[in-house]
């Protein structure tokens, strides 16, 4: 049974995640009791990911609501509301985060027969069952995707789409997990990622720790890791995937999607249907979340570049859907036409 790791849960009056900004080097659990603490976890990246995002969203829209057990329904409705602004504001690209948001809210819609404090007992119980189904939906991913990953296979990843990035078995590295568990030998090169190293503190630890066989390399080594065929397929997460199968993922990806099609090299995005915003028509669309230049010019608190210097520092980048060679959702692996395939997997919702 492969060790993973569980970062988020309810224990208590608390949510309790798994600090990532001090891994790989410091096992720290933080408890988070006011939506304020959530947004700031969310924001600094203690918490991270899209699927993990929004289970940690839901718990901060029942940690800002649970005080308000005697406000009257529109009181409380609008509360919800401004609460649930607020925690879309920690970040704008992952659309999970505004999906959990908005989840939330339609529940107090659906069930404003209910007391408020009934109401506010339920959201906890909403939350606590997001974790479960995220569970159940990465486990789906990964056996779709593991039937992509052939005996002996070297997989290229960027990023962490991992454990870490969900509620436990990941997006991307589900169909990992599940191909090893299944006996395969499966090998993994993860890009370091820069400016915060992703896949070097977190991608190469929860791999390390699982005892799948793991590569570092840094982010400009991946062209000629390829050239020199060490990779046979890529697989990476996403944080929104537009209807027509554009994507934003971690900086970087795109440029590894053109390095995968110029090699002959298949490339494979792992996401839940949480992730696809069909309202937007294109990856034109996706709004893309600039960070702190000091992520760069001091990042982990060396200074690196000169004082002052001027930093472009935008933390997702989007690949045109014409680099994917599938989708692997939790209903199946997704082909071309993506504007066509991705919207009939909701018709059946």
């Amino acid at each position: 049974m492969l060790d993973l790791l569980e970062h988020i849960r309810w224990e208590g009056d608390a949510l309790v995640i798994l600090d990532q900004t001090l891994l790989p080097t410091e096992t720290k659990y933080v408890s988070l009791r006011t939506i304020d603490e959530a947004w700031e976890a969310i924001r600094v990246l203690r918490v991270r990911g899209a699927p993990a995002i929004g289970v940690a969203a839901a718990f901060g829209m029942y940690l800002g609501l649970r005080e308000g057990r005697s406000l009257s329904f529109p009181a409380f409705e609008k509360l919800a509301k401004k609460q649930g602004e607020y925690l879309c504001s920690s970040r704008p690209t992952a659309v999970n985060l505004r999906w959990a948001v908005e989840r939330v809210q339609k529940l107090i819609r659906q069930e404003k027969a209910r007391s408020v404090s009934e109401l506010v007992d339920r959201l906890l119980e909403e939350a606590r069952h997001m974790i479960e189904e995220d569970n159940a939906v990465c486990l789906n991913i990964g056996r779709y995707g593991m039937e992509l990953i052939p005996e002996g296979a070297r997989v290229l990843t960027h990023c962490n789409a991992g454990g870490l990035a969900t509620a436990r078995y990941g997006t991307a590295l589900s169909p990992v997990y599940a191909a090893v568990q299944q006996g395969k030998r499966v090998a993994v090169y993860a890009d370091e990622t820069r400016p915060l190293l992703q896949g070097a503190r977190l991608t190469a630890y929860e791999l390390q720790r699982a005892g799948v066989p793991v590569t570092l390399i840094c982010d400009n080594m991946a062209a000629t890791v390829m050239a020199q065929k060490k990779v046979d397929l890529v697989i990476v997460g996403a944080d929104r995937v537009a209807a027509n199968g554009d994507f934003a993922n971690k900086i970087g990806t795109y440029g590894v999607a053109i390095l995968a099609k110029e090699h002959g090299i298949p490339f494979y995005c792992a996401v839940p249907l949480s992730t696809i915003d069909l309202k937007l028509s294109s990856g034109e669309q996706i709004p893309i979340e600039e960070r702190p230049g000091e992520e760069v010019t001091q990042g982990f608190g060396k200074q690196t570049a000169p004082t002052g210097i001027n930093v472009f520092n935008p933390a997702f980048d989007v690949t045109p859907h014409k680099y994917v060679t599938s989708f692997i959702t939790e209903k199946g692996v997704i082909n071309p036409p993506f504007k066509k395939n991705l919207s009939n997997l909701f018709k059946t919702e």
